[in-house]
Formats: structure tokens, C-alpha cells, sequence
């Protein structure tokens, strides 16, 4: 996630050579391509984060005070 990103709320996930702006809340790809395992982890990750991705998302936003939280990777 960027600081004062566009809508709608998404996060930027890489993989090698490939990037995508993923949609946090359905996990659709908005932008971009990720071989499909690679997005499947992601997928499973947002699903697992969803809650706080959607909070990091508001206090990044234009709107929120730029501060956020560091979300644990996939085990």
C-alpha cells in the first residue's frame, strides 16, 4: 500500500519478474498479472488479513494520519 493510494482499496503484491494491485475486498487483480500460484497465495493471505488490510487501507488514505500496521506473512 501506498500513502494516499487511489481507490478503490487494494494493496500491490510482487512476485519475480510480475506485479498486481490486488482488491481487498473481493481479491480480484485490478491492475497487473500474477502467475496463478503465486496469486493463490496472496488470495489466501488477504482472506486471512482482510480485516486488517481494510484498516491499514483508512489510515493511509488521504483521509487517515498515514500511520499503519505490519501484517504478518503467510506460514
Amino acid at each position: 500500500m501506498y500513502f494516499g493510494d487511489h481507490v478503490p482499496p487494494h494493496f500491490h503484491a510482487e512476485y519475480a519478474e510480475f506485479s498486481a494491485q490486488i482488491s481487498i475486498r473481493d481479491f480480484g487483480i485490478l491492475e497487473g498479472y500474477l502467475p496463478p500460484k503465486a496469486l493463490a497465495l496472496v488470495v489466501e493471505w488477504c482472506n486471512i488479513h482482510q480485516e486488517e488490510l481494510l484498516k491499514n487501507w483508512e489510515t493511509l488514505s488521504e483521509k487517515g494520519n498515514g500511520e499503519f500496521e505490519k501484517i504478518e506473512p503467510l506460514r
